[in-house]
C-alpha cells in the first residue's frame, strides 16, 4: 500500500511539474516599450538593457529598446513616438523630470497603458500613478550620493581646506540629487570643492573628458579627491589620470556604477571607490514591473538596487560579473 501511495505521489508531483512547465509565460502577448537612457554599446546602458532582455526572454515579452544618449529631450521625443505604437507599458529614466514628463504619462495612462521608472525617480508621477503600476526600481539619488561622500570621509582623512572636484548633473532635476547630496556632504565637512557641470557633448561620449579633468588637474594639483558623478566617465578613469601623468593611488578617486571599464581601473589602483546601482537589476525588474501590473493589477514596487560599494577589498570577486556585463 505504502508503494502504490509513493508512486501515485511521485507521479502527481511530475503531473504538476510538467503542468508548470508548459503554462505560458506571464508576459506573453504583451509589449513593453523600453528606453536604455544612454546610447549602443555605452557600458552601464549595455548592463541595464541585458537585464530588460534577460527579464523579456523570462516572461515572453515583445521588447523595443530605444537609445537616448543621456539627453532629456531625446527621451521625451522617444517616449511620443513610443505613444503611437500603444504598447502594454513603457520603462523610462526620470531625467526629464515630473514636469516635463507628466503630460506624456498622463497621456499613457489615459489609454491604458502602464508606465514605470528606472535609474533616475519621478517623484510626483510615481505618487499619482502607483496604485495602476508606477513603481521605482533605482536608487535614492540623494542617499546614495550622501552614503557615498560619508563612505569616502570614512575611508580617507582629510583636513579642512582640502580640495575635493565634483563633477556632475546638478542641474537635472531628479538626476541631480546625487551631485547635490555631495556637494553638501563635503561642504559641511570643511573640504574646498570645486563642481563642474558635465556638458551634453560628454554626457553623450564620455571620450571627450579627457582634457577637462587633465586640464583640472593640472590647474589644481592640490585636489586630494575626485568624485564622478556618471558611469561612464567614472569608467575612465584610468585612462584619464594617466593622461595627466598621476599614478595609481596619488589621488583618491571615486564615482558610480560598476562596468568592465570601471573593474580595470580598480584593479589598476587609479580608481579607489565606486559606488554600485546594479543596473541589471533596473532592467530586469523594471519589465516585471509592467507585467505584473498588467497581468494581476499589482501597484507600483520600489526597489532600492543599491548594492553598497565596490574597491580593490572586493573587485577580485564581482571583477569576472562586470565583464559579462551583468554587474
Amino acid at each position: 500500500m505504502m508503494k502504490k501511495l509513493a508512486v501515485t505521489t511521485a507521479f502527481l508531483v511530475l503531473a504538476a511539474t510538467m503542468a508548470f512547465a508548459e503554462a505560458e509565460p506571464s508576459g506573453k502577448g504583451m509589449r513593453v516599450w523600453f528606453d536604455g537612457g544612454g546610447s549602443v554599446g555605452e557600458p552601464y546602458t549595455t548592463i541595464v538593457v541585458n537585464g530588460a532582455r534577460q527579464a523579456a526572454a523570462d516572461l515572453g515579452v515583445e521588447l523595443t529598446i530605444v537609445y537616448s544618449d543621456w539627453n532629456a529631450e531625446k527621451m521625451l521625443e522617444n517616449f511620443k513616438n513610443g505613444l503611437a505604437t500603444e504598447p502594454t507599458g513603457f520603462v523610462v529614466m526620470g531625467h526629464p523630470g515630473d514636469d516635463a514628463f507628466e503630460p506624456l504619462i498622463d497621456e499613457a495612462f489615459s489609454k491604458g497603458m502602464i508606465v514605470t521608472a528606472v535609474d533616475t525617480e519621478l517623484p510626483r508621477l510615481q505618487a499619482k500613478y502607483q496604485a495602476r503600476g508606477f513603481g521605482y526600481i533605482g536608487p535614492d539619488g540623494w542617499k546614495q550620493g550622501e552614503d557615498l561622500a560619508r563612505e569616502i570621509l570614512r575611508r580617507r582623512e582629510f583636513k579642512a581646506g582640502d580640495k575635493a572636484f565634483v563633477w556632475g548633473l546638478k542641474r537635472l532635476e531628479s538626476r541631480g540629487r546625487r551631485a547635490r547630496a555631495i556637494l553638501e556632504v563635503f561642504e559641511e565637512a570643511g573640504l574646498k570643492v570645486d563642481y563642474l557641470e558635465i556638458s551634453d557633448e560628454i554626457n553623450r561620449d564620455v571620450s571627450l573628458g579627457a582634457p577637462v579633468l587633465t586640464g583640472y588637474l593640472a590647474a589644481n594639483p592640490d585636489c586630494k579627491v575626485i568624485v564622478i558623478d556618471h558611469g561612464g566617465l567614472t569608467g575612465q578613469m584610468e585612462n584619464f589620470l594617466r593622461a595627466a601623468g598621476l599614478k595609481p593611488g596619488e589621488i583618491y578617486a571615486t564615482g558610480f556604477s560598476l562596468n568592465p571599464a570601471t573593474a580595470t581601473s580598480i584593479e589598476s589602483g587609479y580608481l579607489n571607490l565606486v559606488s554600485e546601482a546594479q543596473p541589471y537589476l533596473m532592467g530586469y525588474f523594471g519589465v516585471l514591473q509592467v507585467v505584473q501590473t498588467a497581468k494581476y493589477g499589482f501597484g507600483g514596487l520600489v526597489v532600492d538596487t543599491g548594492g553598497g560599494y565596490v574597491s580593490e577589498e572586493n573587485i577580485a570577486a564581482v571583477a569576472p560579473l562586470a565583464k559579462e556585463g551583468i554587474r
